[in-house]
């Protein structure tokens, strides 16, 4: 009996201290370093906390402040007469505060996007920056008003006026195309919410 009982006591205690976080489990994480289509390159290091916990039967198994490491996947920067900014990141190992290093890979679901209009495209952990051609056709729009009002006051006449929208159509175009679009920033700080694919077990 004395043999068996550490035993049976280590097994218990093993069983005991395995978990499993279940399939579809939400964790939020942020940014612990900055990403943008600007600068960044397939491979680079994607570094991020828990900054919420996940618990299991009442015991919490990964805490907030936990590791995440990732690279990233695909980059792909904004056109400057079409195309959309895109990153692509893959997230690989889950660190608890004891050292454990757990391979996982979880899908994003949503990015803390604030103002910007980016977001999560398909599922290939891909965030995508949103469209500008509204935003383009005012900013030609404008232009084109601006350019109205001069050339209707260095003329007093609607011939003025017409030249002027003209001209000032011209020059908004040529802005719009060589300016590039707005490129995707994962910033220092930014929250991503992230789904975990299928069962991972904690020991």
């Amino acid at each position: 009996m004395g043999i068996r009982t550490p035993f049976l006591f280590c097994f218990a205690a093993a069983f005991v201290s395995a978990a499993e976080i279940p399939q579809g489990t939400h964790l939020l994480l942020r940014m612990e370093n900055s990403l943008s289509t600007r600068t960044a390159k397939e491979g680079d290091y994607v570094y991020l906390r828990s900054a919420s916990p996940i618990a299991v039967n009442g015991q919490i198994i990964v805490p907030v402040g936990s590791y995440v490491q990732g690279v990233v996947a695909e980059t792909k920067r904004s056109g400057r007469v079409s195309g959309r900014a895109e990153l692509a990141i893959r997230l690989e190992t889950l660190t608890l505060a004891q050292g454990t290093v757990v391979k996982f890979a979880p899908h994003l679901n949503s990015v803390d996007s604030g103002d910007s209009g980016q977001k999560v495209a398909g599922a290939e952990n891909k965030v995508e920056q949103a469209p500008t051609k509204g935003k383009d056709a005012a900013r030609i729009a404008i232009l084109a008003g601006t350019g109205a009002s001069i050339g209707g006051i260095a003329d007093r006449s609607w011939t003025g006026a017409g030249i002027g929208a003209a001209a000032g159509s011209a020059v908004g175009l040529a802005t719009v195309l060589l300016a590039r679009g707005k490129e995707v920033e994962l910033r220092q700080g930014s929250t991503l919410d992230v789904v975990f694919d299928r069962p991972i077990a904690i020991e």
